[in-house]
């Protein structure tokens, strides 16, 4: 009998969906280049690192358990440290060798009466939040894990003094350098779903909150601090509740794009809370936000990485498998308001390239920035089928885009900005990198000012970090 065998057809991204491997705290080597001197500080960084238990695969990307990796920069060196979020249901999961609980893309597995037992768990894979006594890993349908700063041991669940039951804590908060201010918000989905806004002090601890009634339970991922404003855009999907409450359902299947509803705008007084204005414009969907800010006419100015339609859901959902074909291309575009009436004046596109995980230096977030860093894809790449393979830095003076091409089969992360210690005006951008011709994952420094030349630096790490979501540099 003649077999055919089937060639697989799984990109070289895919080698970075497995399981990862935990690392204690590790002496880095230095592949090329060297560790600028005035790089000092940790880089954290959180993202699904288990996509399977036993003999299970989860759902969709967003439900893996989240891990946190750690490089922190000091004169002796770098080193890193690579740990899982000991969440309970991670804890649960790991003791019974199987996988127990729903998620945003799985229901429970099982009998029927699991979707009600064991709903959902606490993931805690999306982002982090470096404070001065604790790291918080976030995720934005529960409340944040607490995480030593050194060694990433966890905690437990924190309520930074404010989060009562039924309140959420999103991965998207926004800090004011200048301040020392953290805003941020949580949905608690019910027939209509509310919007909880919390401002926070430079400890993290909730100092002051508000309530706002939403129309259905939407979609909100991220929100923009903007000079005196808070401002929200809440994109036309909704929740069809029936059947995720009586278990047919996951979260991810249940969300509908209505573009009839056009895109909803919120703007929050930063001060008080209270609404400033609510509007409504054309319907697109967002995940991320880049930055927002006053123009000196006091316009609100918001860049954001806008999808047409919600087919992002359906890729994002792929990308667990390790195998992609939905094309869900988003571009960086600019939104003009008026704060007072919530009237949209323009909407423009800054350039015609895919944008995702946008992002600008911590010290302009809310103001205006020069500079805009994102994700984005190598000229030629069928975004169908692969995942973000190139960062970038776009100049909103000159209007022009600066890529970092890191050659075939490499995939950088989010691209984070850090500032020189010594020098503010130098400014330095760290990315962890997958590099499918050798299957390791690294660490490399370019010069923000440079992104387009060899990085600087390159560090090797001791295992395969699988793709992440989002991270943060914390200054030392």
């Amino acid at each position: 009998m003649h077999t055919v065998e089937r060639k697989s057809t799984k990109k070289a991204w895919a080698g970075a969906i497995a399981s990862a491997k935990e690392f204690s705290p590790t002496q880095l080597p230095i592949i090329s280049g060297k560790i600028p001197d005035g790089l000092r500080g940790t880089l954290y960084r959180n993202g699904p690192a288990r996509l399977e238990r036993g003999g299970i695969c989860m759902g969709h990307w967003f439900d893996g358990d989240g891990a946190i990796l750690a490089v922190n920069f000091t004169d002796a060196g770098a080193t890193g440290v690579y740990r899982y979020v000991q969440t309970s249901g991670y804890q649960e999961e790991a003791a019974a060798g199987k996988l127990l609980y729903g998620n945003y893309g799985m229901t429970a597995p099982g009998p029927i009466w699991n979707q009600w037992q064991k709903p959902i768990k606490n993931a805690a894979n999306t982002s982090v939040l470096a404070l001065p006594d604790k790291l918080l890993a976030l995720w934005e349908g529960g409340k944040p894990h607490a995480l030593d700063l050194q060694t990433l041991e966890t905690w437990g669940e924190d309520d930074l003094g404010g989060l009562s039951k039924g309140l959420n804590y999103s991965a998207h908060y926004k800090r004011d350098k200048q301040t020392g201010e953290i805003f941020n918000f949580g949905i608690s989905p019910r027939q209509n779903a509310t919007l909880n806004i919390y401002k926070s002090d430079s400890t993290g601890r909730i100092i002051q909150q508000a309530a706002y009634q939403l129309d259905g339970v939407p979609l909100v991922h991220d929100f923009v601090l903007a000079g005196q404003y808070l401002v929200f855009f809440i994109p036309p999907v909704r929740l069809n509740v029936l059947p995720l409450l009586i278990g047919i359902n996951n979260y991810s299947d249940s969300l509908e794009w209505q573009p009839r509803l056009g895109t909803q705008i919120l703007v929050i007084d930063r001060e008080t809370l209270s609404v400033v204005s609510r509007g409504e414009t054309e319907p697109w969907f967002q995940w991320h936000f880049a930055n927002g800010y006053l123009d000196a006419n006091g316009s609100v100015i918001v860049d954001i990485a806008r999808y047409e339609d919600f087919q992002t859901n359906q890729y994002l959902k792929e990308v667990a498998t390790g195998e992609t074909h939905t094309p869900a291309k988003s571009t960086l575009t600019r939104v003009h308001l008026h704060p007072q009436t919530g009237k949209v004046t323009s909407i423009q596109q800054l350039f015609n390239g895919h944008c995702e995980f946008p992002n600008v230096p911590q010290q302009n977030v809310g103001q205006a920035s020069r500079y805009t860093y994102m994700s984005t894809f190598r000229s030629g790449t069928d975004i169908s089928q692969e995942v973000v393979n190139a960062i970038a830095r776009f100049d909103n003076k000159t209007e022009t885009l600066t890529e970092a091409d890191l050659g075939e089969n490499r995939y950088p992360s989010e691209p984070i900005p850090a500032q020189d210690t010594q020098n503010p005006a130098q400014g330095w951008v760290l990315t962890v990198v997958y590099d499918a011709n050798s299957h390791n994952s690294e660490v490399w420094v370019f010069d923000s000012d440079r992104l387009d030349a060899e990085p600087v630096c390159k560090l090797g790490l001791p295992s395969v970090i699988p793709h992440s979501f989002h991270g943060t540099w914390n200054p030392a």
